[in-house]
């Protein structure tokens, strides 16, 4: 088996030891997310699992000397050449070189949004619980209490009544 062969066998196998499953997990909401989760996981394992063992093990050498008293050394010496004139080529990756710099626009796309995202989730979970106390408050609270809390509408009332403007 060729040596590219076992070295991606080998980061696939490193790989799959990075990848938080149970993290992931954590993160699905629905029962169908969950079972697509557990088939992909599982799906993923079945194909580390073949990889680690058709492709990962050296082949086993031939042993000319037991076919050539089997079969006779002159085939066997016509096999044994060709046998060893074959030469398995080396992969070249052409296609990582192309994506690599989209992919690694995209991550950087992703973080930006994370942030965005997490900015955009810290200032809604604030406005929620700004708007839960002031729901717990509304029954007792006064105008004036409000108004401070929010004074750009104090303004807006005082200068209706100012201007005389009653809404009809």
């Amino acid at each position: 088996m060729s040596g590219t062969i076992k070295k991606v066998t080998d980061v696939a196998f490193k790989a799959s030891k990075n990848i938080d499953w149970d993290g992931m997990a954590k993160l699905l909401v629905s029962d169908e997310a969950r079972k697509e989760f557990a088939s992909l996981r599982r799906a993923f394992d079945e194909v580390n699992s073949a990889l680690q063992t058709k492709f990962s093990q050296e082949p086993e050498p031939v042993d000319w000397e037991y076919y050539r008293k089997g079969i006779g050394s002159r085939i066997v010496d016509v096999y044994k050449e060709a046998y060893d004139s074959i030469e398995i080529p080396k992969y070249v990756d052409t296609v990582t070189p192309q994506y690599k710099p989209k992919f690694d626009s995209l991550l950087v796309e992703l973080k930006e949004a994370e942030e965005k995202s997490l900015k955009e989730s810290e200032r809604l979970e604030k406005e929620i619980a700004e708007v839960q106390e002031l729901k717990k408050k509304l029954s007792t609270m006064t105008a004036d209490e409000y108004f401070e809390k929010h004074p750009e509408l104090k303004k807006k009332f005082d200068d209706e009544i100012r201007n005389d403007y009653w809404g009809y």
